[in-house]
């Protein structure tokens, strides 16, 4: 704009210098304006032109910029890739049990792998419909036990399952060769529980299957080469050429069947098989019997499709044994397959060598634990790493600038889950947790799994929360749930375990492992960040989490999902001048990880330092969360006590059932207030987290008050909320059990149990009062899990507070695994 006018100017004096008769005559040809109203009118219309070009820019930057501000919630974050190796490059854990939401099955770390896995059921049980078969992980199936008594995370693993009266041992063997992954072998083992129980010779069927994912390239097809079992024979980019064979390790083959289909799904494989059931009859004479259909191939033009699932159902009287090999066309020459004899030898080695290096990690022998307590922690491990899965796919997101959900980036994740029934996916804040019991065992795999949750970080510097990536982890999640928002946090325990690892592992950091916490240390600078904008408060210093409805009337109290701790009682009113205690001692937790690892690192780590030393600091903190009135530390907000579920009146126009479900009432106006009333695991952050100053009367209190028994003190550890709270054990809505009100939860006992430990080694007038709560809370917690097993045969997602009875979901060996780290004091 402003050439142009200095242009106009330029022009003006041309004009002039040319002569005055040019000039008029120049100016009057239009007709009979004067030369000067013209020049005005030319004036006008340049500045209008002008003023609607700048109205035009405006508009079309603004929308440019919305158009940015869409795109940043699905934008990688722009640095090196935390995942360098993958694959093949690692061939020690290509192939893995990456299925956790089947009873049994093996895949690849290749986005589009090749799948194995396990279906069974007895035929005197088969109900119609298919009731009965077993596949997913089910809690509806009233399984007795299923769980990994042993598993390395890369190499074997015997898990033992008991349905009903029998008793079944699913265990596997990789062994390392060739250009692609080398090979392996399964070996499903049926027997009855009690040797003299009449099922007895009872049949079982037994259905290995192999798939290929809908993006899959290559090729599957049956095969009876080197069996008289009908196998599979195939060929894709990830594994070249390879055969499955299936051998009757031990007891007879009653019958044998196979389906090869085109399955429209690997989210549906049951149903196909259950959609190909056939009534047939070996012999004129003989009974009918349930089998696979063979061959049910569509055609397109004349031709067969060909099949991408391909199943073998083998029955046998039990007791009965199957094994099944994978053989990779590349592996070389074979001294011998690994079957029958070769395999029991070479899974007996790989037994002896898990027991040795157990003990050798967590030293429970030396502690003096005995022989069923061992079996129980290395079932607790194995669950653990055993559970881990490999994904891929797209999450679905949402940010404020976006209308409707938009398709995150295709990406792969390594990672723990929390049950293998009921969330078999990743879950941010669990990992975080997960992490310090897989570094134990094997700090490489926890390094992999962090690479991979960190290659999901946007531009922005947030992770989605949950992570539902392909369609087997998409089949487990209400629609509700899968949408996630950039606004959303979730605990950023990953600090906890580059704490664990700075602390444990500092002088065994080689080159490699540097190199990803180089790579890494960015990335946690855009999540401190991210964390440190998006989640603080109106007052400087204080920090809320984002995501709680502030216009529900279904909620006795507001869920706050995004702190982890979903139905615990926040202020009863969500508005944005909350604070809450335990984001502010995270993001604490999370500039001393910064700081340390950044000092490890050769890095500047003064503003770390300092953001520690500042959210530390007791007395501000005093200042903001501690109540005089009920001494403790409390979120604030606007709230009342005086909430209620109420059925509404019923009038003539709310007969429908949706009208009449309770609705919460308001008995008191609310007032901007420290929630006080309510004391719990919130409460007790700035101890859990080890910010309270070891001389500090607030550690005092915290402690009588963690022993007081009418408070959280239990005799299976500590409860989530008082006794004394107003909404301690009360249902949050008429269709939803208190969760975290008052039920114990392992990963809040683990952090109070080794915060205990902290104070009790750090010198303090509070040292030997930390030191015997320490024992006696450490000693409930792992009597109460170890009990439950052996009682249940399961770990639980929490545990009661009044009979120490699991409860939640089942198995549970997410966090609650923790209980391992506490038996052997690894911290």
């Amino acid at each position: 704009m402003a050439r142009q006018r200095r242009s106009q100017v330029i022009a003006g004096s041309e004009c002039k210098n040319n002569g005055k008769d040019k000039c008029t005559n120049s100016s009057s040809s239009n007709g009979s304006n004067p030369p000067k109203v013209a020049q005005k009118r030319n004036g006008i219309l340049t500045y209008w032109k002008h003023f609607i070009g700048c109205i035009c820019f405006g508009i079309a930057a603004s929308v440019g910029y919305m158009g940015y501000l869409e795109t940043r919630v699905n934008t990688p974050y722009d640095d090196k890739k935390m995942v360098v190796k993958s694959g093949l490059d690692i061939p020690e854990r290509f192939w893995g049990t990456y299925r956790p939401g089947v009873y049994f099955g093996l895949k690849t770390r290749d986005p589009y792998s090749l799948v194995t896995g396990l279906m069974w059921y007895f035929p005197k049980r088969l109900r119609p419909g298919g009731d009965g078969i077993r596949h997913w992980c089910e809690q509806g199936d009233g399984l007795e036990k299923y769980a990994w008594l042993q598993h390395d995370g890369s190499n074997f693993g015997v898990q033992e399952i008991q349905d009903g009266p029998f008793l079944l041992r699913t265990s596997f063997v990789k062994r390392l060769g060739g250009n692609h992954g080398g090979d392996w072998t399964v070996r499903i083992e049926v027997d009855v529980k009690n040797k003299n129980q009449i099922s007895k010779g009872e049949e079982v069927s037994l259905i290995w299957y192999t798939a290929l994912d809908e993006n899959s390239k290559g090729n599957i097809e049956t095969s009876n080469t080197g069996s008289s079992l009908t196998g599979v024979r195939g060929d894709t980019p990830g594994l070249g050429e390879f055969t499955i064979k299936l051998f009757n390790f031990t007891g007879t083959v009653s019958h044998e069947s196979y389906l090869s289909t085109v399955a429209p799904g690997l989210h549906l494989l049951k149903e196909t098989v259950i959609s190909s059931l056939r009534l047939a009859q070996d012999k004129p004479n003989a009974s009918k019997r349930v089998v696979l259909a063979g061959e049910l191939l569509p055609a397109t033009g004349g031709t067969k499709v060909p099949p991408n699932f391909i199943a073998t159902q083998v029955t046998g009287k039990i007791p009965f044994a199957l094994d099944v090999t994978f053989e990779s066309g590349s592996f070389g020459t074979r001294q011998n397959t690994l079957v029958g004899q070769t395999y029991t030898e070479t899974l007996s080695w790989h037994q002896t060598r898990f027991d040795q290096r157990f003990e050798d990690t967590f030293h429970l022998k030396r502690k003096g634990y005995q022989a069923k307590e061992i079996y129980f922690a290395q079932t607790a491990l194995s669950n653990m790493v055993g559970g881990i899965g490999y994904f891929y796919g797209t999450s679905r997101v949402q940010s404020v600038y976006t209308k409707e959900p938009v398709p995150y980036w295709k990406a792969a994740l390594y990672s723990g889950v929390p049950s293998r029934s009921f969330f078999p996916r990743g879950f941010l804040w669990d990992e975080g947790f997960h992490g310090i019991l897989i570094a134990a065992w094997d700090l490489d795999i926890e390094l992999d799994i962090i690479c991979h949750w960190f290659d999901l970080m946007n531009v922005e510097g947030w992770i989605p929360r949950e992570q539902i990536l392909g369609v087997e982890a998409l089949a487990k999640v209400p629609e509700e749930f899968v949408t996630q928002r950039n606004t959303n946090a979730n605990p950023p325990t990953f600090f906890i375990t580059l704490n664990y690892i700075l602390r444990n592992y500092k002088d065994e950091l080689t080159s490699s492992r540097f190199a990803i916490l180089e790579r890494l240390y960015p990335r946690l600078q855009a999540w401190f960040t991210w964390f440190n904008t998006t989640q603080k408060g109106l007052d400087f210093g204080t920090y809320r989490w984002q995501g709680r409805d502030h216009l529900t009337n279904r909620e006795l109290n507001p869920k706050t999902l995004t702190s982890g701790l979903d139905d615990y009682p926040r202020a009863s009113h969500p508005t944005e001048k909350e604070r809450h205690i335990d984001i502010r001692c995270w993001i604490a937790l999370a500039a001393d990880t910064l700081a340390n690892l950044a000092d490890l690192l050769g890095k500047t780590s003064y503003k770390y330092h300092e953001t520690y030393s500042y959210l530390s600091d007791n007395q501000l903190m005093d200042k903001l969360h501690w109540s005089d009135y009920a001494q403790i530390y409390a979120d604030y907000g606007y709230h009342t006590d005086s909430v209620a579920l109420r059925r509404p009146k019923i009038t003539p126009r709310s007969q429908t059932p949706q009208n009449l479900e309770m609705v919460r009432v308001t008995l008191k106006n609310p007032e901007y207030r420290l929630v006080d009333s309510s004391f719990g695991y919130v409460s007790l952050f700035p101890f859990l987290l080890k910010l309270l100053n070891p001389d500090s009367p607030k550690l005092n209190k915290t402690l009588i008050d963690i022993r007081n028994p009418s408070l959280l003190w239990t005799d299976f550890g500590l409860r989530s909320l008082s006794k004394t709270s107003p909404l301690y054990m009360k249902r949050n809505t008429e269709h939803d059990p208190p969760y975290w009100r008052g039920p114990l939860w392992i990963n809040i006992n683990f952090l109070a149990a080794i915060a205990l430990h902290h104070y009790s080694v750090t010198e303090g007038p509070y040292q030997s009062q930390a030191t015997e709560i320490y024992g006696q809370l450490r000693n409930n917690i792992i009597k109460n899990v170890i009990r439950q097993y052996y009682s249940s045969g399961y770990i639980w997602e929490q545990y009661s507070d009044t009979t120490g009875e699991g409860s939640g979901c089942r198995p549970f060996t997410g966090w609650s695994a923790l209980v391992v780290l506490l038996m052997g004091e690894h911290y």
